[in-house]
C-alpha cells in the first residue's frame, strides 16, 4: 500500500529523499485499448494521484499520443530520455511497461543500462516493476510479451491491408500521378483531367522509343512541374521540396528524377489495374525492399485506364529492351578506355533508333541529366573505328619511317600527362583521406548517439551500415589510387617494344579488343558547337608506351 492507495503497490518505499519524478504517458493505434482507462489524460490522472500520495515532487509529465511503443522515435520519450542526461529527472514512472515501449531489445536497454547509468529509478505501475526492489526478474518476459502482443497486431493490420488488395482497393496515401482519390466510394480511383495528359504524353513519348532520361529532359523543356509540386500544391501530402527544387528554387519543379518515369511506366494502374504489395517487409523494421514486377498483386479493371493495354504492353517491351544493349553480354569495344572530354565521364554504348539501328556512343552525364549538364558528345561507333584504325595505321607507316623521331614525340606527350596524372591523384588521395578520417568520426558518434538512445534502433544500423558502406568505399578508393601509382612508378618506357609492337600494324583493317587496349591507353571526345548549331567532334587519341615493370 502507498500512503493508504490499495489500488496500487509499489513494493519498495525510498529512504533516499525528494524524487524528481517524469511521469511518461504513451498511446497508440498498434494498442487496440477501448474506453477511458487507455486514454492518455487518465494515464497521467492515476500516475499524478500515486505521485501525491507518495510525496514526491512531478518534474514534468512527458507524453506520445499516436505514437508506436516498437521504436524510440517519439518526441515526449526523447525529451525525457534529454532530460535525465541532463539531470533533471531521477524517477520514471509509467501505467505499465508497454506504455515504455514494446521492443523488448530497446526497452530492456533502457531498464537494465540506460536508466542506472544516470541514477534513475523506473516504476511500472500496474505490473509491479520497481528497479530498486530485487524482484523484477518478470521485467524481461513482460517485455517479450508485449512485442508479441505488437508483432499480433502487425499481422492483423497487414492481413487487413491484403484483404483490401485483394479486393483491388488502393490502399495508399496519395493516388498515382493522373488520378485521385473518389470520393464517394472508398479505395476507387478516377482519372485527374488536369495531369492524366501528362502520363498520356509519357507514353506517347515511350512509344516512340525513348527512355525515361529522354523523356525527363523532355519534360524539363516543356516546364512541367513534377509529382511532388502537384501533391503539395493540393495539400495532399506536406512533402519535403526535393533537391531540384532546393537547388533551384526557380526551375526545381520542373526536374523529374529517372526512377520516377521508370515506375510510372511500369506501373499497371495506368491500364485500369491494382497493384499492391510491392516491397518485401518485416516487422519492426518497416520495408527492406522491393518485389519484381511478377511479385504483385495486380487486380484487373479496377478503375478507369489511361493508357489501352496494347500501349502499355509495347512500352514494356521497349523498356526490356534498352536495358540489354548487347544481347551476348559482351562488353562494348571502347570500354573503359573512352571519355568525354568536357565532364571527364564514360562515354555509354547505346542503340540509336533512328531510320536504321546503329551502336553509337553519348557522354554519361548527357544521358542522365541532359544539355545543361554536358553535350551529347555522340560519336556513331562505325566512325570512331574508322578514326582509330586510321590513326594506328599512321603511326605505325610513320614509325617505319622514322621511329626514332615518332617514339621521342609521344614519350614527351605521355611524361606531360604522367604530370598533370600525379597531381590529380595527389589530390584525390588526400580528399579520400579526409573523408575517411569524417566517416571513422561519424561512426564514433553514432554508437554514442545509440547509447545515449538519441537514435532509435532502426536508425541506428541504418546509418551504420550507410557510413561503413561508404568507408570501405573509400578505403578501396584509395587503395586503388595508390596501387595504380605503384605500377606507374614500376612501369618503364620501352621505346624499342613499341616500335616492334606498332609496325605489326601497318596494314591493319580490324580493330579487336586485344589490339586496342595494347596499343591505346585513352580516347578523349570532345565536341564543339558553333553559333549555327553545328556540332563538330574532335577525337584525341592516347597511346600506350609504358610497359610493366
Amino acid at each position: 500500500m502507498i500512503n493508504g492507495t490499495s489500488a496500487y503497490r509499489i513494493p519498495y518505499a525510498t529512504a533516499l529523499g525528494v524524487f524528481a519524478v517524469g511521469i511518461y504517458c504513451r498511446l497508440s493505434k498498434d494498442d487496440d485499448l477501448q474506453g477511458e482507462s487507455a486514454s492518455i489524460s487518465n494515464q497521467r490522472e492515476l500516475l499524478t494521484s500515486v505521485c501525491k500520495a507518495q510525496g514526491w515532487n512531478i518534474a514534468e509529465v512527458y507524453q506520445d499520443n499516436g505514437f508506436t511503443g516498437l521504436n524510440m522515435d517519439r518526441p515526449g520519450l526523447q525529451k525525457l530520455l534529454r532530460d535525465i542526461e541532463l539531470g533533471k529527472i531521477n524517477l520514471v514512472i509509467t501505467k505499465d511497461l508497454s506504455r515504455l515501449g514494446r521492443n523488448y531489445l530497446q526497452t530492456g536497454h533502457l531498464i537494465e543500462d540506460f536508466f542506472p547509468r544516470h541514477g534513475v529509478r523506473y516504476i511500472a505501475l500496474n505490473d509491479g516493476i520497481d528497479t530498486q526492489a530485487d524482484s523484477n526478474e518478470i521485467a524481461p518476459f513482460k517485455n517479450i510479451l508485449n512485442e508479441m502482443y505488437s508483432r499480433d497486431i502487425s499481422k492483423k493490420v497487414h492481413s487487413s491491408y491484403m484483404v483490401s488488395a485483394q479486393k483491388g482497393s488502393f490502399t495508399g496515401c496519395v493516388a498515382p500521378l493522373g488520378y485521385r482519390k473518389d470520393p464517394d466510394q472508398h479505395g476507387h480511383l478516377l482519372i485527374d483531367e488536369e495531369t492524366a495528359p501528362i502520363i498520356r504524353h509519357i507514353f506517347d513519348m515511350a512509344m516512340q522509343g525513348h527512355g525515361p532520361n529522354y523523356i525527363r529532359r523532355r519534360l524539363e523543356e516543356e516546364r512541367v512541374p513534377c509529382p511532388a509540386w502537384w501533391n503539395r500544391q493540393r495539400g495532399w501530402r506536406n512533402t519535403r521540396k526535393t533537391k531540384w527544387e532546393t537547388a533551384d528554387p526557380e526551375n526545381g519543379m520542373y526536374m523529374w528524377d529517372f526512377t520516377v518515369i521508370k515506375d510510372l511506366l511500369m506501373n499497371p494502374v495506368y491500364v485500369g489495374c491494382m497493384a499492391s504489395q510491392k516491397r518485401h517487409y518485416r516487422f519492426k523494421i518497416g520495408t527492406i525492399g522491393e518485389k519484381k514486377p511478377d511479385e504483385w498483386l495486380v487486380v484487373e479493371g479496377t478503375h478507369e485506364p489511361i493508357i489501352d493495354r496494347a500501349t502499355f504492353d509495347i512500352v514494356q517491351e521497349k523498356l526490356r529492351s534498352r536495358q540489354r544493349v548487347r544481347n551476348n553480354g559482351e562488353l562494348s569495344l571502347f570500354a573503359g578506355i573512352l571519355k568525354c572530354g568536357e565532364c571527364g565521364k564514360a562515354l555509354t554504348h547505346r542503340i540509336a533508333m533512328s531510320h536504321e539501328p546503329k551502336p553509337v556512343y553519348c557522354c554519361k552525364t548527357y544521358n542522365a541529366f541532359g544539355k545543361g549538364h554536358c553535350t551529347q558528345h555522340r560519336i556513331l561507333e562505325e566512325d570512331l573505328i574508322r578514326i582509330v584504325l586510321g590513326k594506328i595505321r599512321e603511326c605505325a607507316q610513320a614509325a617505319m619511317v622514322d621511329a626514332d623521331d615518332v617514339a621521342g614525340r609521344l614519350r614527351q606527350t605521355i611524361e606531360n600527362e604522367e604530370r598533370d596524372r600525379r597531381e590529380k591523384a595527389a589530390a584525390e588521395l588526400a580528399e579520400c583521406e579526409a573523408r575517411y578520417a569524417a566517416l571513422t568520426q561519424m561512426v564514433t558518434r553514432l554508437y554514442e548517439d545509440r547509447v545515449m538512445c538519441r537514435i532509435s534502433e532502426e536508425n541506428f544500423s541504418m546509418l551504420m551500415t550507410r557510413t561503413q558502406t561508404e568507408q570501405e568505399e573509400v578505403k578501396t578508393r584509395m587503395t586503388l589510387i595508390q596501387q595504380e601509382q605503384q605500377r606507374q612508378d614500376q612501369a618503364t618506357f620501352d621505346d624499342a617494344q613499341w616500335r616492334e609492337a606498332i609496325s605489326l600494324y601497318a596494314d591493319i583493317t580490324e580493330l579487336d579488343p586485344v589490339t586496342l587496349n595494347k596499343l591505346i591507353r585513352q580516347i578523349v571526345v570532345h565536341e564543339e558547337i558553333g553559333e549555327d548549331g553545328v556540332r563538330k567532334i574532335g577525337v584525341e587519341i592516347h597511346f600506350n608506351m609504358r610497359q610493366p615493370g
